[in-house]
């Protein structure tokens, strides 16, 4: 058995009242890759900020190389060989690879300028070291996301750092790139440094991790050995219960039901082409097909944020002419982004103001902004939807991404619109939130508003909807009814290209 290079036991840590952590747990081995797992809102990020000196806890102790530590700060932290990789790169795209890696350490020639050429030559040594074929010399901003979150880990290595913690570190990258970090990560394994990694993805955890730590409710749950569990026993530890539903059998929707909303022969340069189908009052219209199919550039083509070079929309059987997201949401329709951060959220504005974003004009009256009411009709709407919040006043930021995502819908339930679009609702939330979008997108649909449901998960698909459109490079190439759409049918759809 590795030995243990890192043991956190017993920490504690209270915000303004919110116990956020209690009693929590979890043990790093060298080369080991130990899962943490939880709901959003479980405290994984707060007890990885504890360790690397982010915020101080309030009780309990901390162990790295079997000495007691306690930092200050995350610069002391790293100098003690912790490094962490957060999901939103902190990089400068504007500078090269070489630099973004030694930035504040650049070795220098003659003790006065920087020595660029010894700065690449490290860089390249490092790269070698870690099997990682990077130019150095490129700028950062023009390497894929995966690259830079490669080059990120790199810059922890190149501190020496003995413990990395990836938060959800393939959130944004394709396939592939996620094959070549798992592979980095395996070297590095080899090397015995030790990794704590934080994900929603269950696939993954099982074919990278050695062990799994599981928190719920800023508690510690218990630490499983990866090989001897299952997917079930991980949920049920996370949210208390198993909550995957089966696929759906039956439309709930009759066949008689009006169309709500009909596009024909949409097309948009190459990414959208002569795209047609109907949506029906109370259907969820599930859309699939692989990434690049064109499923979100026909979303934002409908809801205006994208010109479209040909084609109609019918809503309730009238033509509307919509140019822009305006124009949409006057028509009844809303869209969430599968990027809600950059496109759908104030994340320093209060739940409060951003539940009314979409409606500001009617709580202003003569110059001045109702708050009691804006109070008063978000917390009616996020109560519905059962956002978990201190208060109307948080700040959105401070909210898990389940709950970001109940906040938007909340403000699309105020400007009471019919249709509803959802790019990849549940990217980036956990199992527990999944179970509680999919609740609400069931009964939005009970209540009559219609959706169409883009989702690269095809569990996801097959659970919710009452039919399935797929697509392949800009083009639908099969509709089926969800009594038909089994995950062959549907793959098959997905990879039918035009030359096929």
């Amino acid at each position: 058995m590795n030995q243990v290079i890192l043991e956190m036991k017993n920490i504690d840590k209270r915000f303004s009242g919110v116990h956020a952590l209690k009693s929590a747990n979890i043990e790093l081995r060298e080369g080991e890759v130990h899962a943490l797992m939880g709901e959003n809102g479980a405290g994984k990020s707060t007890l990885m900020k504890v360790l690397c000196g982010i915020h101080k806890r309030d009780g309990g102790d901390v162990t790295l190389f079997g000495k007691p530590v306690d930092f200050s700060n995350i610069k002391e932290s790293q100098e003690a060989g912790i490094s962490i990789i957060h999901q939103e790169l902190n990089m400068m795209n504007h500078l090269t690879v070489a630099q973004n890696i030694y930035i504040g350490r650049e070795p220098m020639k003659n003790g006065i300028y920087i020595d660029d050429k010894k700065m690449e030559e490290d860089a390249k040594e490092l790269f070698d070291k870690i099997g990682v074929k990077i130019d150095p010399s490129v700028i950062l901003g023009t390497l894929t996301v995966g690259k830079q979150q490669m080059v990120e880990i790199a810059k922890a290595i190149s501190h020496d750092s003995k413990v990395l913690i990836l938060d959800e570190p393939t959130a944004a990258l394709t396939q592939p790139e996620v094959e070549e970090l798992f592979k980095m990560m395996k070297d590095l394994r080899e090397k015995g440094i030790g990794m704590i990694y934080i994900s929603h993805r269950m696939d993954e955890i099982n074919r990278i991790s050695d062990r799994i730590t599981v928190m719920r409710d800023g508690e510690y749950v218990g630490t499983l050995i990866t090989k001897d569990t299952t997917k079930d026993e991980i949920v049920k530890m996370m949210v208390g219960r198993v909550i995957y539903g089966d696929k759906k059998e039956e439309s709930n929707v009759p066949q008689d039901a009006p169309v709500i909303l009909e596009v024909k022969n949409l097309s948009r340069g190459k990414e959208v082409k002569n795209v047609n189908f109907k949506l029906r009052k109370g259907e969820i219209l599930g859309f699939s097909g692989l990434m690049g199919s064109g499923r979100t550039e026909v979303a934002r083509a409908i809801y205006g944020a994208d010109p479209f070079d040909s084609g109609e929309i019918f809503i309730n059987g009238k033509k509307v002419n919509i140019k822009t997201p305006e124009e949409a949401v006057k028509n009844g329709i809303c869209y969430l982004s599968e990027d809600r951060k950059r496109y759908g959220l104030l994340l320093d504005k209060s739940v409060s103001e951003n539940s009314v974003l979409s409606n500001l004009d009617d709580y202003i009256s003569f110059g001045w902004i109702n708050d009691g009411k804006i109070e008063e009709e978000a917390t009616r709407e996020n109560e519905k939807l059962k956002t978990k919040t201190p208060s109307m006043k948080q700040k959105l930021r401070n909210l898990s991404g389940g709950n970001q995502q109940k906040v938007i819908v909340a403000r699309w339930l105020l400007k009471n619109s019919d249709i509803f679009i959802f790019d990849e609702p549940t990217r980036g939330i956990d199992v527990g939130a999944k179970s509680e979008m999919y609740t609400l997108m069931e009964e939005l649909a009970a209540q009559g508003k219609s959706i169409i449901m883009i989702s690269s998960e095809l569990s996801e698909i097959q659970r919710l909807s009452d039919r399935v459109v797929v697509m392949c490079e800009g083009r639908i190439t099969g509709e089926l009814d969800i009594k038909d759409a089994t995950q062959e049918k549907i793959m098959a759809y997905a990879t039918m290209r035009e030359e096929d």
